[in-house]
């Protein structure tokens, strides 16, 4: 199935949902107990079934999953993927920036990513002193497009000055549950500004399949939808906000491909984002920086 996409008006586009890679391989450490070919696959059946795009980050399994990811799209044309990756926080010195991204694309096997990303500020690394190696590679054709990950609409603003190139993307904690980016005015200043909101863990682990609110079911009902894809489609429905999930099994990638070829009417939208129950101001994660 072809994942419809979202364009800016710059012109980047990117797929309403794209395949998160967190814990496949490991968390911040390598899993010893890795199945390697199971993970392959889950990223393969993931490509097979249309989520061209594929998230990653030099943290993940310190390394292994870009590894993993690397070996699962080797029969992959690359012309028809989507491949983002993160430099971590204590990798920002110009330097360093340049040196982790050889290391990615390296692991990825692949000469170019489509979107780099700053995973988290560091406020101990100048800004402009990362953005400045952020232009560089996009200068050398080595990144094609620049974005962020855990910003504020204040670190936001100060990342285009210091850039002075359009950033694309800013990855943050949103969903049902966790509002910040609608409270402390960074979806409103991403949709004003030709940038994508991407929201990550829009499931929440899972929980608003598992322990589902009566107003969730009550809208996905309406639209004969699971309360899973009705929170994924609450994301995607709404302007310049694109999303990305974890997949392992085939029932996952079915169901969650199933909730972006629709949408919400705005009422319903609306309805979710004033009356869902036990909603949080800020991540519980790490507030936006």
């Amino acid at each position: 199935m072809k994942i419809p996409l979202k364009t800016l008006k710059n012109g980047f586009s990117l797929p309403l949902l794209s395949m998160g890679t967190w814990m496949i391989g490991g968390g911040v450490q390598p899993d010893p107990h890795c199945d390697e070919d199971l993970a392959i696959h889950s990223i393969q059946l993931g490509l097979q079934n249309g989520l061209t795009c594929i998230d990653s980050a030099e943290m993940y399994g310190d390394g292994y999953t870009e590894q993993l990811i690397g070996r699962a799209i080797r029969d992959f044309p690359r012309e028809n993927l989507q491949i983002i990756s993160k430099v971590s926080p204590q990798n920002l010195r110009y330097d360093d920036v340049l040196k982790a991204l050889e290391g990615s694309l390296k692991r990825l096997q692949t000469d170019y990513l489509d979107v780099y990303l700053v995973h988290k500020p560091n406020s101990d690394i100048p800004l402009e002193e990362t953005m400045r190696a952020m232009r560089h590679l996009k200068d050398q054709g080595l990144v094609r497009n620049i974005g962020v990950s855990n910003f504020s609409v204040a670190t936001l603003q100060e990342a285009q000055n210091q850039l002075g190139l359009p950033i694309v993307l800013n990855q943050v904690h949103y969903n049902l549950m966790f509002r910040e980016p609608e409270l402390c005015g960074l979806l409103e200043y991403c949709q004003q500004n030709d940038i994508f909101l991407m929201a990550w863990r829009p499931l929440e682990k899972g929980i608003f399949a598992t322990d589902c609110p009566l107003i969730l079911q009550k809208i996905a009902n309406k639209y004969g939808k699971s309360p899973a894809q009705t929170a994924i489609n609450w994301l995607t429905a709404q302007e310049n906000v694109v999303t990305l999930s974890t997949m392992r099994q085939a029932k996952n990638i079915n169901e969650n491909i199933a909730a972006v070829n629709w949408t919400l009417k705005n009422e319903d939208i609306e309805k979710l984002r004033t009356v869902f129950p036990g909603q949080k101001k800020v991540s519980n994660r790490e507030p936006l920086l």
